[in-house]
């Protein structure tokens, strides 16, 4: 799997909510946003039920989405409205 490239925060979430636990790992490798070690430890909490696999997964999706929002300075995403080539008009 090649580099994703991201536009904005929201291209984060939605390319991380395809990502299942098992997968995650490999995914933000290219990053190197998590170690082995981290994995580890993660597997350990399921492991022990400590922690649900969902909610760990839930929290890695948020670990990076806030990682790769602040190395590449991605910002929410701006929706146009439809009339907006009205508003900038000038009569």
């Amino acid at each position: 799997m090649g580099m994703v490239i991201f536009e904005d925060i929201q291209d984060v979430e939605e390319w991380m909510a395809t990502e299942s636990y098992a997968t995650i790992w490999d995914a933000t490798a290219p990053w190197g946003i998590f170690d082995a070690a981290y994995r580890e430890h993660c597997d350990e909490l399921i492991a022990e039920g400590t922690v649900d696999k969902v909610k760990v997964l839930a929290g890695l999706r948020h670990m990076v989405r806030l990682e790769l929002t602040a190395r590449f300075g991605l910002a929410d995403r701006v929706y146009e409205p439809v009339n907006a080539q009205y508003l900038r008009s000038v009569h």
